[in-house]
């Protein structure tokens, strides 16, 4: 007979706090990645079992056969979830940093965790600003022609009409930003200590 797996709710209770999903969502240069850096040192520095899935790092391997036409960003966002709901299943809290430019393909991706797991973050930042900060040049190259299909140039971005946060990284620095994030976090009780989660699961 084969043995019982581990359920997610003793894995969750081994690492002490509830896992989910934080998904970052916004333009190139809107400062997704510093983001989710810093809101997984906090986090880490809490006791909470992290990992951030980010959009570059995921496209030099797992998507690294991946374009950037609408089919293969949507194939995109799909493996970035499944990704996720593993690690989510494993009991770890999970930052996603990805543009993810299309609505439907995020509420996709909500609608592929139960309630409460999935918490969507809009880092809202204008094209312009984005285009001025610009960190690896790609506006710059795609404004020349030399990249076609850069979401806010040739490509649309569909900025979330509901999220669960929007942070505004204009008006916040990033620490800042962190900060707000992991307030707002702590004040649903995201990612709660696993006591309370314990209750809600009736263990």
């Amino acid at each position: 007979m084969t043995p019982m797996r581990v359920s997610r709710q003793q894995r969750e209770s081994l690492n002490g706090h509830r896992a989910g999903v934080v998904y970052l969502t916004g333009l190139s240069g809107a400062g997704k990645s510093t983001l989710a850096a810093l809101l997984e040192q906090r986090l880490h520095a809490l006791g909470t079992r992290t990992y951030v899935l980010d959009g570059d790092d995921l496209r030099t391997g797992i998507n690294k056969d991946l374009g950037f036409s609408d089919v293969d960003r949507i194939e995109n966002v799909r493996r970035v979830t499944e990704v996720a709901r593993l690690m989510v299943d494993a009991g770890l809290v999970v930052i996603s940093a990805l543009i993810s430019p299309f609505r439907a393909e995020r509420d996709a991706a909500r609608a592929r965790f139960a309630p409460g797991d999935f918490l969507e973050v809009f880092v809202d930042a204008p094209l312009e600003v984005c285009e001025a900060r610009d960190p690896k040049g790609l506006y710059r190259r795609a404004r020349r022609g030399e990249i076609t299909g850069f979401t806010g140039i040739d490509s649309r971005y569909e900025p979330p009409l509901a999220p669960d946060f929007r942070i505004d990284s204009v008006g916040l620095a990033p620490h800042q930003a962190a900060a707000a994030l992991l307030a707002g976090m702590a004040a649903i009780g995201f990612a709660s200590r696993v006591r309370s989660a314990v209750a809600r699961h009736g263990a």
